[in-house]
């Protein structure tokens, strides 16, 4: 079994500010991700020069590593407009350390993506430091805040999580790929939950630059 010691402990402060977990934009696939990734912002302005990206449920099957056939093409655009190492996968799977030990997957899935897989000691919601380090060791992205990064992912609790601690903009993809009848039970209380909270007035705080 492994535990996401991060999201557990994280649970408190979720509880305590409940609008960590909401997203600044929400598309229904992956494929409906707007590119420029900025236009899902709008009319908020955003700067938006690099992306991190969830794998498992998102762009991929749980467990696999090529990219679910009908978002080849759109994955293909988005590592277009976002080369290099603009564009990040974060996976707590492939790349977890407490899971991908041997950073077997995460080899398996950047070769397949032709996308860095990061190495992480910490799970989401809690692995910002690490991801902001990947970036300062990559000043060739233009990355000098964490406002500049929009983050990816089909989970509110971990992804949307991450993009609101971090201080990044989160874009919740709310059909994955696994079909809704076949997710967890867990997954599938997590798409009502942010209507649910929208509905009572919270709402994700726009990033700020720490360095302006």
């Amino acid at each position: 079994m492994n535990l996401n010691l991060s999201a557990s402990l994280n649970v408190f402060k979720l509880l305590a500010k409940p609008s960590l977990c909401l997203p600044h934009a929400t598309v229904s696939t992956f494929a409906d991700l707007p590119i420029p990734l900025n236009k899902v912002f709008l009319p908020k302005a955003a700067d938006i020069k690099a992306v991190v990206l969830d794998k498992d449920d998102c762009f991929a099957y749980p467990e696999e590593n090529e990219v679910y056939e009908k978002y080849k093409k759109h994955f293909e655009s988005l590592r277009a407009a976002y080369p290099g190492s603009r564009l990040l996968i974060v996976s707590n799977t492939a790349g977890a350390t407490s899971y991908d030990k041997e950073g077997k997957m995460a080899s398996a899935v950047s070769k397949a993506t032709g996308v860095s897989v990061l190495s992480h000691a910490v799970k989401k919601p809690g692995c910002g430091d690490e991801i902001m380090e990947y970036f300062r060791n990559h000043p060739e992205t233009g990355v000098t805040s964490p406002s500049q990064i929009a983050i990816i992912g089909d989970r509110l609790a971990t992804d949307m999580m991450l993009a609101n601690m971090m201080g990044s903009w989160g874009i919740w993809v709310k059909e994955g790929v696994v079909p809704h009848e076949k997710k967890s039970v867990f997954s599938r209380v997590e798409r009502s939950m942010a209507p649910w909270l929208i509905s009572r007035g919270y709402s994700a705080h726009e990033p700020t630059n720490p360095f302006e």
